[in-house]
């Protein structure tokens, strides 16, 4: 009885194995917090860097959803609002391949009353199809606006979509939301960016034996403004002026810096009858007070002849910018490489050489910026060898096709925005050049 008084008095020993037992469920349901939350601030993070790594927002949303699956859900779409009001379904993507692709259920969809949460959830054949055991939909709503919806579903009953997930949900609908409006803000902003740009840029002179004809073109991968520019008038004595430069910077306020740059290059061309050498000084010294610590480059050229059976000249000083091209008419290419200084908003008062090159009958000369020759993977020597390549075999067409050929030839996947300008001489005999009325 002792011995049983004994087991009575002292506890059983698999009562303290027991407590222990409890600590450790304790301890496991703790690490299972601490595994949750660290799933769930790994998603919202590869959420953000999908929404971050592309201003497209069609390819940022499709990343999005893709990170999202299948840790979240089985299949999500992003359902946007247009300009006109109308849903339109951006992404559709399933964790099962052959269930769905990108472009499938995509497009316009058809209008019905209500919210853009309620268009999303009668949106029953595709449920349905695709299965959908559990779903969430969340507005998109940002600056008191409703820009969407974002959908996720559950096609297994193991893993439903619980009330736990509804704000992780909510979260993510929000920096959708944030990502998608900074996205149409940007655009906008580039829209109205570019249309001033090719607001600023000139009209070019039509009469005369000089044929001229330019082409500018924004940053295709970035869609950046810069401060490319190009002109071209004729001066009283029936001299042709040809421009072309290169802002740093690209923003609005390269732009609107390369308006007013060019109007004080224009000013002082027309008021001094002097060399570009000497008119490069000029807007040296005018851009140094005006615009300190500000750096152009720059080409200043001139092209005439001094009577009909006289050789067309070309007179250009060359600031810190690509050689201009000269073109004949058989296809020969070179590059005319004299006349050459540091770039302006550097030194003010360094001298500033010009050079003259006599241009064939039937030629052309390019002026282009270095967006058309520069890429960050190749040697710019490549990219001036295409150009001369490209520049020959089209020296026989039209100005306006050599121009838009090379345009299309060289920049096409270039990150840097592109301006050119192209001048050909008349044939032999032909008049003297004559002003613009």
């Amino acid at each position: 009885m002792c011995a049983k008084q004994d087991d009575a008095d002292v506890p059983p020993h698999h009562g303290a194995g027991t407590e222990r037992d409890t600590d450790g469920a304790d301890a496991f349901e703790v690490d299972e917090e601490v595994q949750h939350a660290l799933d769930r601030l790994t998603l919202l993070i590869n959420a953000a860097e999908a929404l971050s790594s592309t201003l497209e927002v069609d390819q940022g949303l499709r990343r999005l959803c893709r990170t999202l699956i299948p840790g979240l859900a089985d299949w999500c779409a992003v359902d946007l609002l247009d300009d006109h009001g109308r849903l339109r379904r951006l992404v559709v993507e399933h964790r099962d391949a052959d269930v769905t692709s990108p472009g499938l259920d995509e497009g316009l969809l058809p209008p019905v009353e209500g919210s853009a949460a309620s268009v999303a959830l009668r949106e029953k054949e595709l449920f349905e199809r695709l299965a959908a055991d559990t779903a969430v939909v969340a507005p998109l709503r940002a600056r008191r606006q409703v820009l969407g919806v974002l959908t996720l579903a559950r096609t297994r009953r193991e893993a439903r979509l619980t009330e736990d997930a509804l704000s992780l949900v909510e979260d993510l609908a929000h920096r959708v939301a944030l990502a998608v409006d900074n996205a149409r803000l940007h655009a906008e902003a580039q829209h109205t960016a570019e249309r001033l740009q090719r607001s600023l840029l000139p009209e070019l002179p039509t009469d005369g034996p000089l044929e001229v004809a330019a082409r500018y073109r924004p940053a295709s991968a970035t869609a950046r403004v810069g401060g490319d520019w190009y002109d071209a008038f004729v001066l009283p004595d029936g001299a042709m002026t040809l421009i072309i430069g290169d802002i740093a910077g690209h923003d609005l306020r390269a732009a609107v810096m390369m308006s007013q740059t060019r109007n004080m290059l224009r000013g002082i061309a027309c008021d001094r009858k002097e060399p570009p050498g000497k008119i490069l000084a000029r807007l040296d010294a005018a851009h140094h007070i005006l615009y300190p610590h500000q750096t152009l480059t720059c080409i200043y050229a001139l092209v005439e002849r001094l009577g009909a059976d006289e050789p067309w000249l070309l007179h250009y000083a060359v600031a810190g910018h690509p050689a201009p091209l000269l073109v004949t008419h058989d296809g020969e290419t070179r590059f005319l490489t004299g006349g050459r200084s540091v770039m302006l908003g550097v030194e003010p008062e360094v001298h500033r050489p010009a050079a003259t090159d006599t241009l064939p009958p039937n030629s052309t000369v390019l002026l282009y910026t270095d967006g058309l020759v520069e890429r960050r993977e190749e040697d710019l020597d490549r990219g001036l060898a295409r150009l001369r390549q490209h520049a020959a075999a089209l020296a026989r067409e039209p100005l306006t096709t050599f121009c838009d050929e090379i345009l299309e030839g060289m920049a096409g996947g270039g990150s840097d925005d592109v301006a050119l300008i192209a001048v050909r001489t008349a044939p032999p005999h032909a008049g003297p050049a004559v002003a613009t009325p």
